[in-house]
């Protein structure tokens, strides 16, 4: 299995030809070549030729796969195909959401012998600091992110679905912004919020003297999204009535004003949300069948925040920054042990309260258990109490015996970045034991 070196250097000029990062890796992830474009991300530091694309793009001392995420190389191996993924990189401008797109190159006899890798960063990515809840790091997020990425530039319905608290219109957000759309409205209604009577209204607008109290003509929500998008919140409390004129929509692509004959056209795309099961209430007749098929084109499922667990502190500590007023706050140890544990019925939002309550309460520089709502620590146990009546200190990796490493590491929440630095070794040493440990059991 062999590429002739003639051949090889061909493919490598042509990498140069691309405006896009690109780089060229053999089966054993090693980078061969990296065009202009790709090692203009790492300006002022080591060179990336010769190093594996883990170690570069992650930081990992393993391929993806090992260290909790897709891979598209294994995946290509598997397949013999293109495949594309969404990976979180470091890059100079820090981490950033990428979409990978990655292609086997194959020998004369048919074998792959390398692969191309293109990057392509997400719009959103610029501002991700910037939008709050839009930010994790664990493989539920990633695919959840993976999925917003290859859905946002077509113009199919999505429909999120999640509990509450889980960013549903921190996503369609996203959504948009990474549209054709993106310079156009974002529009949301809240439908849990409004009375029937004035819910097509709000919806379609009305004309003047259309009811009671109609004093003057009011534009939409379907109207002011026209050319963006329109988001419908808590899709499940929409009257059975309203239900049908909005399927006219989503058909037809029209609709009238309350006290008008006159059909308006509207050019709109609809991402909706809710935490209701509406296949349920499609088999109970409490929601149309034939609209809940025109929005359930592209579902996405939104994680709750306890299946999202290497996530919990970076999230805690982004809002932090943000509810802190300008002061310098941390997390204590025990504070941190308590946020992983914790199984956050009201998910992101909930934690964004108990840390508003904690910052308004901590007169200090660092949030303690003291600061947290005593009625729900109670309900658990702090850390250093749940391993019998020996608990690892910090710093102390080295008296965990296997058994106990893999009884910390199920008990950390899967923040192994965070136990990793409670045990005062590194995330690869972390990966090494535990690899070792999954290797004593086969």
């Amino acid at each position: 299995m062999a590429v002739e070196s003639k051949s090889l250097a061909e493919l490598v000029s042509f990498l140069e030809t691309f405006p896009e990062p690109h780089i060229l890796c053999d089966r054993n992830y090693r980078i061969i070549a990296a065009n202009e474009a790709y090692r203009a991300n790492w300006v002022d530091q080591v060179e990336v030729v010769g190093r594996t694309c883990f170690e570069v793009s992650h930081r990992y001392s393993v391929p993806c796969d090992q260290a909790g995420e897709s891979c598209p190389l294994l995946r290509s191996l598997q397949s013999g195909q293109r495949e594309r993924v969404l990976h979180l990189h470091y890059t100079s401008r820090g981490e950033t959401f990428e979409n990978i797109e990655l292609s086997p190159i194959r020998d004369k006899g048919g074998e792959v012998a390398y692969y191309i890798e293109k990057l392509e960063p997400l719009p959103v990515a610029r501002s991700l600091a910037q939008i709050q809840g839009l930010i994790g790091r664990s493989p539920a997020f990633i695919s959840m992110m993976e999925l917003v990425a290859r859905v946002a530039p077509a113009e199919a319905a999505v429909l999120l679905q999640g509990e509450s608290g889980t960013g549903k219109e921190v996503v369609a957000n996203a959504i948009h912004q990474l549209s054709r759309r993106a310079n156009q409205p974002f529009v949301a209604v809240d439908c849990s919020g409004l009375p029937e009577t004035l819910f097509e209204s709000e919806l379609f607008g009305h004309e003047r003297g259309a009811f009671t109290g109609a004093t003057a003509r009011k534009t939409g929500l379907v109207e002011a999204a026209s050319g963006g998008t329109l988001f419908i919140d808590e899709l499940g409390d929409i009257p059975l009535s309203i239900q049908v004129k909005l399927l006219r929509l989503l058909e037809t692509g029209t609709y009238r004003r309350v006290g008008s004959t006159e059909l308006r056209k509207a050019e709109v795309r609809i991402v909706s949300a809710t935490h209701r099961p509406l296949a349920e209430m499609v088999a109970n007749g409490l929601f149309r069948q034939d609209l809940f098929y025109r929005l359930n084109i592209f579902p996405i499922f939104l994680p709750p925040l306890r299946e999202r667990g290497e996530d919990i502190l970076l999230l805690a500590n982004v809002l932090l920054n943000r509810l802190s007023s300008g002061r310098s706050l941390k997390l204590s140890l025990e504070a941190a042990d308590w946020l992983c544990r914790y199984q956050y019925p009201g998910n992101v939002r909930e934690l964004r309260n108990l840390l508003e309550r904690a910052c308004l309460l901590c007169d200090g520089d660092e949030i303690r258990l003291q600061h947290l709502p005593a009625e729900l620590i109670n309900e658990i146990k702090p850390y250093r109490d749940v391993h019998e009546n020996h608990p690892p200190e910090k710093g102390n990796a080295r008296r965990l015996n296997l058994t106990t490493l893999e009884k910390v590491d199920r008990d950390f929440a899967g923040n192994r970045k965070a136990l990793a630095d409670h045990l005062g070794i590194s995330e690869r040493t972390l990966y090494r034991r535990l690899k070792a440990l999954a290797n004593g059991k086969k």
